[in-house]
């Protein structure tokens, strides 16, 4: 991570005998809006035929190679920000099974998982970023806790300072959950220890699975403020502070309290 995108392919599996080529022209917009916003290029793009609409990106960026953010080298006394709320993974399914009531929650989630994190980076350009990864499939819980596995150092996360998006709590409490919590679930629990407090129902939010979640970076605890205030100040507002890092112990990587 840290780079520049600067190219990109389309890389497309579309049913075109079941689907309007309307559709394939509005996915394909779509990414180029989003594609320009990054300040990147398209270069052109691949098609196959499937049974089942899929969409990809293949991007080259630049970096220095100095200043490559990796997933790991978190350092002991950092301060863990998380840039974006987290939810949507519950929330696209309570939307697909008819349980969201409330269409202002989903245009928020949509809202959210369409925005870039490139001011977030940008941002974090300016800072001594120690490690960092972006929060998707794996859910929180399971990204964060590769970035303690590969660091020397434990990362402790509070759930009562986590982001989470309107309405994703209550679906979980309501018995609304995803096809991938499961999982997410049974690889970390071995390598975390849960407080009493991170009750079962409020535990499901680390493992709901993100599409184009935020950035989870550690940092020293002196910059964290300033690098708060200027994510605040170019309008992401659910940016916040959640964990910080600590000795690590031995066969626990995760502390939730």
């Amino acid at each position: 991570m840290g780079a520049r995108p600067v190219t990109c392919l389309n890389l497309v599996s579309f049913p075109s005998g079941k689907l309007p080529p309307e559709q394939l022209h509005g996915i394909t917009a779509g990414a180029l809006d989003k594609i320009t916003e990054s300040g990147a290029v398209l270069a052109g793009g691949h098609s196959v035929e499937d049974s089942e609409p899929k969409f990809g990106l293949s991007v080259t960026g630049v970096v220095h190679p100095e200043k490559i953010w990796r997933n790991v080298g978190a350092r002991q006394g950092d301060v863990l920000i998380l840039t974006k709320a987290i939810g949507s993974g519950v929330l696209f399914n309570a939307e697909l099974k008819g349980k969201l009531k409330n269409p202002d929650a989903f245009n928020a989630c949509i809202e959210s998982v369409t925005a870039l994190n490139k001011t977030a980076a940008e941002i974090f350009a300016q800072f001594e970023v120690h490690a960092a990864t972006d929060i998707t499939g794996f859910g929180l819980a399971g990204h964060a806790l590769e970035m303690a596995q590969g660091s020397e150092a434990a990362l402790t996360i509070d759930l009562d300072a986590l982001p989470v998006m309107a309405q994703a709590m209550e679906m979980y409490q309501s018995g609304v959950t995803t096809g991938v919590n499961r999982h997410n679930r049974e690889k970390a629990m071995p390598h975390l220890r849960l407080e009493q407090s991170a009750t079962l129902d409020r535990q499901e939010i680390l493992f709901d699975p993100q599409t184009s979640g935020g950035l989870l970076v550690a940092l020293p605890e002196k910059q964290a403020d300033a690098a708060l205030d200027q994510l605040h100040q170019s309008g992401l507002e659910q940016a916040a502070i959640v964990g910080h890092t600590s000795q690590h112990e031995e066969k626990t990587h995760l502390f939730i309290k």
